[in-house]
């Protein structure tokens, strides 16, 4: 049974995105994502001035006459959230978990998704798939997705993110527009996040929290590594350390943005300890403005 605190998680998350999507993000949403796909729909007549690329060449064969093919843009987007749940999101140095985050932004995605009569699922996983929810349209069901990502019993306590992957590049049967949303703390994903970008419209949510990237001057500390239970001694005095910690951090996010990038899969950095509304505007606004470049 689910506790009355994350029911009741669920349902300020529910009321706060709700009215981030009919304020901001509903309109946006459509925009950006909408008219992405086509769908195949009839054949007419050829006529002067038709896209030549268009042509029918069975019904031309058949017919004696040219005839093109007729599209229509599809009416409905499937869309589906690979969410990270492994232990290193259950970790916060402010006021949120990743995992807190995680959730609030599913749900403002997903119920974007619904209000554009589009379809939702959901994938969790650690170094597993731990549960892989199909996809469905409607608010109780957004609601579902966003308490599994709240309230989770997890198997695994690492990071594998190919396996994941390799497991949505099986089960899905159409294009989707994917979210993934994880610290991407891990490797040898290459392979599989290649083969999703090709067919899919993948978007990489990089979660991450300034404590990751910043050593505090707090002198002697321990560090536990969340997801291996490796217990590391690090002198934080040392000003050299927290510098070659900290550049060392940087240059990994932007090797991450560059990697991804080059795979053709759209990134947003989201700060745990900032509003994420504004990267996820940027990235809609940016998402435009290439629509019609």
């Amino acid at each position: 049974m689910i506790p009355k605190e994350i029911l009741k998680q669920v349902r300020n998350i529910e009321i706060r995105t709700t009215k981030l999507v009919n304020e901001f993000f509903g309109g946006e949403y459509q925009s950006v994502f909408k008219g992405q796909g086509i769908e195949f729909a009839d054949v007419r007549s050829y006529t002067y001035g038709d896209d030549i690329r268009t042509i029918d060449w069975n019904v031309t064969a058949r017919t004696g006459s040219p005839h093109v093919k007729q599209f229509m843009e599809e009416r409905e987007l499937a869309v589906v959230f690979l969410v990270d749940i492994s232990s290193s999101h259950f970790f916060g140095s402010q006021d949120k978990l990743k995992s807190e985050v995680a959730a609030e932004i599913s749900a403002l995605l997903a119920f974007s998704a619904v209000k554009n009569n589009d379809k939702v699922g959901l994938l969790t996983f650690t170094d597993k798939v731990e549960k892989y929810i199909p996809m469905q349209k409607g608010t109780q069901h957004v609601l579902r997705v966003v308490r599994e990502i709240l309230y989770n019993k997890p198997e695994g306590v690492r990071t594998n993110l190919g396996q994941a992957l390799e497991y949505i590049n099986k089960v899905l049967t159409r294009r989707a527009v994917i979210f993934i949303i994880s610290d991407f703390m891990d490797a040898g994903y290459d392979k599989p996040l290649k083969i999703l970008a090709r067919y899919h419209d993948a978007i990489g949510m990089i979660i991450n929290d300034p404590r990751e990237r910043a050593l505090p001057n707090v002198g002697l500390i321990e560090l536990e590594d969340p997801e291996t239970g490796e217990v590391r001694c690090v002198n934080t005095s040392n000003k050299k350390l927290r510098e070659q910690f900290e550049k060392q951090r940087t240059e990994d996010m932007k090797q991450l943005i560059k990697k991804l990038t080059s795979y053709g899969v759209d990134t947003i950095n989201i700060d745990v300890t900032l509003p994420y509304v504004d990267p996820i505007m940027k990235f809609f606004m940016k998402r435009e403005q290439r629509k019609h470049a």
